[in-house]
């Protein structure tokens, strides 16, 4: 009695593991300090910008020209005086033992093929075709007939999107380029949470009260998504705001699959019930290097990019969960159907 009481609590060991860690990790983004980036304030790096622009930019004055490859990332030649001036600021304060400082919000990356943040850039491609193939996996392994598949796809059509326009925004940081990385990140994060309770609660079942319940659950997504869009675009452009929103809706969907690894580890005992609770635990301590926001190795690898390389694993594990979930409702099905 004792060992299956100790066995029957794994699932929740992890449960209140990874909700633990989500919640420590949103009051440490919420109590960070912001600070205005030291770089722009800099009187070497305004005066450098000034004569770079006199120099090289005045159309009557024969303008220096930008490369090809530039121009077609939509590169200006302010822009180019602006990323120079950067990175021979930062050579001189680096010669001179002074720290690497941001600017306009960011640290002085190194520019590869006019890509502003390459590494960012190589490894949303990565979770980008993380979903891509797990999706081609998804349809080979689970029938149409299944009715989570649908959950499932529209699972992936939201994780492409929301990594080819991390792709698109890493590439070059433009007004638009970034709010369409936000918009897209948030609406992937709020399908998993609306996806997370149709498979708990099997609202897939084509039962009248669970269509009734699946129907009110999408309209509220729905209009929560219209929600936040709306006030971040038409009230104000808030960054905390929407860390936030994201954070909270991450903890219910963490919520969501722990509680569905405690569920199903207590009917089945089966190991792959578990990997649920310990993939968002994954996610959240991955998230956790966000805190860290050091200056870029080698000019390219910071944090941030770091956290993209950390969630493509636990995303082709994901679809090694889905299929395995799949593959035993499946089984289920067949034998309550050769019992009746």
């Amino acid at each position: 009695m004792l060992r299956r009481w100790k066995t029957s609590t794994q699932p929740h060991n992890h449960s209140l593991l990874s909700t633990l860690l989500l919640v420590i990790l949103l009051a440490c983004l919420l109590f960070q300090t912001a600070e205005a980036s030291l770089g722009d304030r800099l009187p070497e790096f305004r005066e450098c910008v000034e004569v770079c622009d006199r120099e090289n930019c005045d159309p009557n004055n024969d303008p220096t020209p930008i490369a090809l490859h530039h121009r077609l990332l939509l590169w200006t030649c302010p822009q180019e005086c602006d990323y120079t001036c950067q990175h021979i600021v930062t050579t001189r304060r680096l010669e001179a033992g002074q720290p690497i400082t941001q600017f306009h919000g960011k640290w002085p990356f190194v520019r590869v093929l006019g890509m502003q943040e390459p590494f960012s850039v190589i490894f949303s491609l990565g979770n980008f075709l993380a979903h891509q193939t797990g999706l081609a996996r998804l349809r080979e392994r689970v029938p149409p007939s299944y009715p989570m598949r649908r959950f499932y796809e529209l699972f992936a059509y939201f994780g492409m999107a929301s990594w080819v326009f991390s792709t698109v925004f890493h590439t070059r940081d433009f007004a638009a380029t970034e709010q369409l990385d936000y918009f897209a990140a948030g609406a992937s994060v709020l399908y998993g949470m609306y996806y997370a309770l149709v498979r708990v609660a099997r609202l897939d079942l084509p039962t009248p009260r669970r269509r009734a319940v699946l129907r009110l659950w999408t309209l509220f997504c729905l209009a929560l998504y219209a929600a936040h869009v709306a006030y971040l675009k038409l009230w104000r452009w808030n960054y905390t705001y929407n860390m936030e929103a994201n954070l909270v809706v991450g903890m219910v969907h963490n919520l969501l699959w722990s509680y569905f690894s405690w569920k199903r580890w207590r009917e089945t005992r089966q190991g792959w019930t578990v990997w649920p609770s310990m993939l968002v635990a994954w996610i959240i301590l991955v998230m956790s290097l966000e805190l860290l926001d050091f200056p870029p190795l080698w000019g390219a690898l910071d944090a941030h990019s770091l956290w993209h390389l950390g969630t493509i694993g636990p995303t082709i594990l994901w679809y090694n969960f889905m299929i395995k979930d799949s593959q035993d409702l499946a089984k289920t099905r067949k034998v309550k159907d050769v019992k009746a």
